[in-house]
């Protein structure tokens, strides 16, 4: 079956559909990951976004149960250059085409992702839709454009109920924004006793819960779209030690008063080198985002830089002393990617157990 990916600036690539026969509009992105197409498949920041993978060959290695990051896909499509549908791999138990259809998302193979990369890469990303319709471009192209983008993807993708994973550790509250599994593993394998929230969580409700920690999560979309999760995490910041991931990273940013602003065409990938400014040290870091903090608002909001893109400068990570909180734009649970910042839930680990031996001895005080 032929397939059609219309971009909002009139491109029109016409390749083979796979996955559901469906038409599905969302913002064209593109992931520079050689591998791990399952992970970005099912991680809930892709939610409202049509990814195009640069890596030419997708599907050969199937879907397993085990690579998952949601219990589902949120993806609003899939692109690639060359599908392929007979995989090859001893954890294989079904074909990505069998999950996209699933899950009701299209697919389109065959199609130039090269020329694509560049393009969203000159002139940002746009709204796209694929679709298997035989309508004239121009009546598509008339409803791509009136068509419009999601604001509410927090809502979507975040736990509807509180839940926990139990552990003999420290209590970790995890804001779930559009959690990946890769942040409950990293904690429960640390036996942390993980209490999982939903997006809109008030100070009183984890007040009640008793963290010892916060884990603020990844999600998609913009953070200043969920103004009352950033109302929370003001009114709490200082009282619990707290760690920001990607979303969550910005959500902290905004709340002490700094500022965010939308990216060219963002970070997705792999192999994204960050600089510690301490040490001088550079990570190959995973990522995943469209937004940043603004690195001139930072001054005056008792913040610090403590990690910077070496591609392009953009702030990559956050810090505050006094409030015992500190955050990265990019993914130390690195799934899939790199593992070379998974140390920081280590350093997390300790503010909790220094946090907690601070309250013992002001109450032998």
């Amino acid at each position: 079956m032929r397939a059609r990916l219309i971009l909002e600036d009139g491109t029109e690539c016409v390749g083979t559909a796979f996955g559901a026969a469906a038409e599905s509009v969302g913002e064209v992105v593109f992931n520079t990951g050689l591998t791990g197409y399952q992970e970005v498949l099912s991680d809930p920041s892709y939610c409202g976004q049509i990814v195009t993978m640069t890596y030419p060959l997708i599907g050969n290695y199937g879907i397993n149960r085990d690579d998952f990051e949601a219990v589902r896909p949120y993806i609003h499509g899939f692109v690639v250059r060359e599908h392929c549908d007979a995989p090859s791999n001893w954890r294989s138990a079904g074909t990505l085409d069998e999950l996209l259809k699933a899950y009701g998302i299209p697919g389109i193979a065959g199609v130039d992702t090269r020329m694509l990369t560049r393009k969203i890469r000159y002139h940002g990303t746009m709204k796209g839709m694929i679709t298997t319709s035989g309508a004239p471009l121009s009546d598509l192209l008339d409803s791509l454009r009136r068509a419009s983008l999601m604001t509410d993807q927090v809502s979507r993708v975040s736990t509807r109920s509180v839940y926990s994973c139990p552990g003999t550790g420290h209590r970790v509250l995890l804001v779930d924004f559009g959690a990946k599994h890769g942040i409950l593993r990293e904690l429960t394998k640390r036996n942390c006793d993980v209490v999982v929230v939903p997006y809109n969580v008030t100070a009183t409700e984890i007040r009640r819960l008793q963290p010892d920690g916060i884990l603020l999560s990844n999600g998609p979309g913009d953070p200043k779209d969920v103004p009352q999760a950033i109302a929370t995490i003001r009114e709490i910041l200082g009282e619990y030690p707290l760690f920001g991931i990607c979303l969550g990273h910005q959500l902290f940013a905004l709340a002490s008063g700094a500022d965010t602003v939308k990216m060219k065409f963002g970070h997705r990938g792999g192999n994204h080198p960050v600089k510690e400014l301490a040490t001088g040290r550079t990570y190959i870091t995973s990522q995943n985002h469209s937004y940043a903090v603004k690195a001139e608002s930072i001054p005056g909001t008792g913040l610090e830089i403590t990690h910077v893109a070496l591609n392009d400068g953009t702030v990559e990570g956050l810090c505050s002393t006094a409030k015992r909180a500190f955050s990265v734009q990019f993914h130390p649970e690195a799934a899939p990617g790199p593992y070379d910042t998974g140390s920081l839930f280590d350093r997390f680990l300790e503010m909790m157990d220094t946090a907690k031996e601070e309250r013992a001895h002001a109450k032998a005080r």
